[in-house]
């Protein structure tokens, strides 16, 4: 009996042991398996330079299209695919077809800044990286990412073009905004590093973005070409330190943004992605990066309004990306590449190098076996019920107050309180969780379109409670700026302000700054996001079930600061 029980020990902890020391991609990279060497050396010169290319795919655009994608796939023998919109048993489904038309497997990704639920319906969306910026557990965010790593996984994925770890300190940033952890770089460099690593341990490929650093323009790299005026020192000691500091973590990839930045290339119009000082010279030698350097989307406006007809690609390729995802016309570019080796405008190593990383990313990853997904009970799989308990954690611990924290917790659940919702149509979970508190409540709603006379009624007959407890509520899809409120409402607010309410907003806090008078209110919590976990999160502060431990994660002229939280 001891003998086995020796032996029982023994076999646990050689298990124990070998995923403790599973090889990060960055160790494989430098001994690479001999898989990446037999399949390398099978693949003709066009067939190693398809590697460098991943196409866009879509499974909510019919049958047609992606079949299309899939003989685009068979025809040129691309290294993998960037999904957008679908649903999971879809693309599953899809992605099984796409795998078997390649020779060599493909690379399956995504852009899940907050998991699936970015793209695909029936998945689980965690909270924006705004949002969890404002949370001072950084093993949270950790788990998270463990947990978006085994969505990716059972979805027959190996990459997330994500996170985001761009240093958000422009309030006016159409792009990035909510989509980063803040405005302060070590606390984006921390975040960045749990979730980063939550899902590199859970076995998925991960990408930093937007390198050199995306979070101060106000320009749409969508629809045109931003330009940073700073000094490299700047750029150097600000918007590059998280990269920095999470390429001495490991990162196992990176996205270059399109950005002209005269200081670090002074070519006129030049994108950061076809730069080879930036590319090469900054991010390769001198930061010293090894892993995977990824272009952003090759479509768009950003890139090609100024480098037309595939040249774009080729020089994405000779500035030093390894991969460029949704070139144009992946074939036009493939030629292109192939003519300039042949002119030596290209060295043929520096792709076979390239080519060896995505292989040896393929191999890390599992790809060197083939697998089918299962489609069978996916969209069960994909959300479980402890991913979604993560949610509410996350939300809970995300929640911020600003002011009145002791008049919030004094409230008197038996007094007449108004519950008011303020830019929805209808009654929301905020005023239904905060009711189960306060026992004498009523409930009022005011759209974001309300007229005059709507507003005058709810003012008058509030005017009659002894408590006010107010949640604003953004009610587009993502929290921008410019929160959707008219002029009528947004006066209501301000009145509302001046007397015993308490507020909770539900947007992005840089709608603070267009809401006057908040500051002024006896509460003020801040919630981040429309959702229903943020508002139970919201509610449980102020029926006093969850004590508020988030700081704000950006400055909100004049009146908060980073890190402002009671």
């Amino acid at each position: 009996m001891k003998k086995r029980l020796f032996i029982l020990v023994i076999l646990c902890s050689a298990a124990f042991s070998g995923f403790a020391q599973r090889k990060t991609y960055l160790e494989m990279l430098a001994n690479q398996p001999k898989w990446v060497d037999s399949v390398f050396n099978k693949l003709n010169r066009r067939e190693r330079i398809a590697q460098m290319f991943f196409v866009r795919a879509h499974t909510n655009l019919g049958k047609k299209y992606s079949d299309s994608v899939g003989m685009v796939i068979k025809k040129e023998q691309l290294g993998g695919v960037v999904f957008f919109q679908g649903g999971p048993g879809r693309q599953a489904a899809v992605t099984n077809a796409y795998q078997k038309v390649s020779r060599v497997p493909l690379i399956i990704s995504n852009d899940g800044e907050w998991g699936l639920g970015m793209r695909l319906d029936s998945t689980i969306s965690y909270p924006y990286q705004m949002t969890l910026g404002a949370i001072q557990n950084k093993e949270l965010l950790y788990k998270m990412g463990i947990e978006v790593a085994k969505d990716y996984k059972r979805l027959g994925m190996q990459m997330n073009l994500a996170p985001d770890a761009d240093v958000n300190n422009n309030p006016k940033n159409p792009v990035i905004n909510y989509r980063s952890f803040g405005e302060n770089k070590y606390n984006v460099a921390s975040k960045v590093g749990a979730y980063m690593k939550g899902m590199q341990d859970g076995g998925l490929l991960t990408t930093l973005k937007h390198f050199p650093g995306h979070g101060d323009t106000d320009v749409d790299s969508h629809y045109d070409l931003p330009q940073l005026n700073f000094s490299a020192t700047r750029l150097d000691t600000l918007e590059m330190y998280p990269f920095k500091e999470l390429i001495k973590q490991g990162a196992s990839g990176i996205m270059v943004a399109h950005m002209n930045i005269p200081s670090l290339d002074n070519t006129p119009n030049l994108p950061s992605t076809l730069s080879k000082p930036i590319i090469t010279g900054i991010l390769k030698e001198k930061l010293g990066f090894k892993g995977l350097i990824i272009s952003d989307a090759m479509d768009m406006k950003g890139v090609v309004k100024y480098f037309k007809n595939g040249e774009a690609d080729l020089m994405g390729i000779i500035a030093g990306n390894d991969i460029l995802e949704l070139s144009e016309n992946s074939d036009r570019a493939i030629k292109l590449v192939r003519r300039a080796v042949r002119q030596d405008r290209i060295d043929m190593k520096v792709i076979d190098e390239s080519v060896r990383k995505i292989l040896t990313a393929k191999y890390w990853a599992g790809l060197y076996k083939r697998d089918t997904v299962v489609t069978q009970g996916i969209v069960s799989a994909l959300n479980r019920k402890e991913s979604n308990a993560l949610v509410q954690e996350l939300a809970n611990a995300s929640v911020t107050v600003l002011r009145g924290k002791d008049y919030i917790k004094n409230l008197i659940p038996i007094r007449r309180t108004a519950i008011i919702s303020i830019g929805v149509p209808s009654v929301t979970t905020f005023q239904k969780e905060v009711s189960k508190g306060f026992y004498n409540s009523v409930y009022y709603v005011l759209d974001k379109d309300a007229t005059a006379s709507q507003i005058s009624n709810i003012a008058r007959e509030v005017g009659a409670f002894d408590q006010v407890i107010v949640g604003i509520h953004d009610s587009r899809s993502r929290p921008a700026n410019n929160i959707a409120l008219n002029a009528g409402v947004k006066n209501f607010i301000t009145e509302l302000s001046g007397k015993k309410a308490v507020f909770a907003l539900f947007a992005n806090p840089y709608n603070l700054a267009g809401l006057p008078g908040l500051e002024k209110s006896r509460g003020l919590i801040v919630a981040y996001q429309k959702e229903d976990y943020m508002q139970i999160s919201a509610a449980a502060v102020v029926n006093s079930r969850l004590v508020p431990t988030g700081k704000l994660p950006v400055s909100v002229a004049p009146f908060y600061k980073f890190g402002d939280g009671l």
